[in-house]
């Protein structure tokens, strides 16, 4: 094998070494988030949600919103992390920049960490937290049958006219429901956003923006979604802070050192001296 054919391959055997040890650090990190924000949940969650269900099918729903919910919880810790991590790293690098054992805190794990953080976050906003929400809330389409209902129990034809059934729906009829939902939802979503956007832009490339999606459209939505959490943001944090220092106002004693001790002398006297007169 030629010598330039051996430096070709060390250099491709180097990047897939770097590209997989970058993947085993994300799937390390994550699963430690995970498994935090599972902690945080679980703690804090009522126990007639999740543990005190009778039907099964009620508690598999529960479960599957609750590993939404702590996905997401897990990307949104992991946005809040990403930018001391990346201080951090940066920091050691250049205080070690001959150290062996920290040369994986490099540019390329921090740029891709970022990719994930952004494409996750992107998705639980827009997918997951609302699918939890609606997949809690559905029942399943009228006359879908029970999956994996007792063989004992025979099937009841659903009432004329009535839009429930008598036994409670499978799991896929309420995954159904959620995604038609969901879909639904989208539509009028993307609409509202781009008859927004036609209004402010008033001219033929903003009307026919729906036509470019990617480039154009879904980029406006989240710096729209940005927006109202800046404004959303903006709103609680002064009541946030005028409550904290109430509350610390309440829970700290004020010192005493700026007082004047002749002042509080005097009036301990006159008050003595006013009791005094009285007796």
């Amino acid at each position: 094998m030629a010598p330039l054919e051996q430096d070709a391959l060390a250099v491709r055997e180097q990047i897939f070494h770097e590209r997989v040890r970058e993947c085993i650090i994300c799937a390390l990190l994550f699963a430690s988030l995970y498994i935090f924000c599972h902690f945080i949940i679980t703690h804090f969650k009522k126990h007639a949600d999740f543990t005190a269900v009778h039907d099964d099918e009620d508690a598999a729903v529960n479960r599957i919103a609750l590993g939404l919910c702590t996905f997401t919880l897990a990307v949104a810790l992991g946005a809040v992390l990403l930018l001391p991590f990346s201080i951090i790293s940066n920091e050691v690098l250049l205080s070690f920049p001959q150290n062996y054992y920290i040369q994986w805190l490099n540019g390329s794990l921090v740029h891709g960490l970022w990719n994930l953080v952004f494409l996750f976050s992107n998705l639980s906003l827009v997918f997951l937290m609302p699918f939890a929400y609606f997949f809690t809330e559905s029942e399943g389409f009228a006359g879908s049958k029970k999956v994996g209902g007792p063989a004992d129990v025979p099937a009841v034809p659903p009432t004329p006219g009535s839009p429930l059934t008598p036994f409670p729906q499978g799991i896929m009829a309420r995954v159904y429901e959620t995604s038609v939902v969901l879909l639904l939802l989208t539509l009028l979503v993307l609409g509202m956003v781009w008859v927004a956007s036609a209004m402010v832009g008033n001219d033929a490339a903003s009307r026919q923006s729906l036509y470019d999606l990617w480039e154009y459209y879904l980029p406006y939505l989240y710096s729209c979604i940005s927006l109202f959490g800046v404004l959303l943001l903006l709103l609680c944090t002064p009541f946030g802070l005028s409550t904290m220092f109430t509350v610390t106002g309440k829970l700290l004693v004020k010192p005493r050192l700026l007082e004047d001790l002749d002042e509080q002398l005097s009036c301990t006297r006159f008050e003595e001296a006013a009791v005094s007169r009285r007796i």
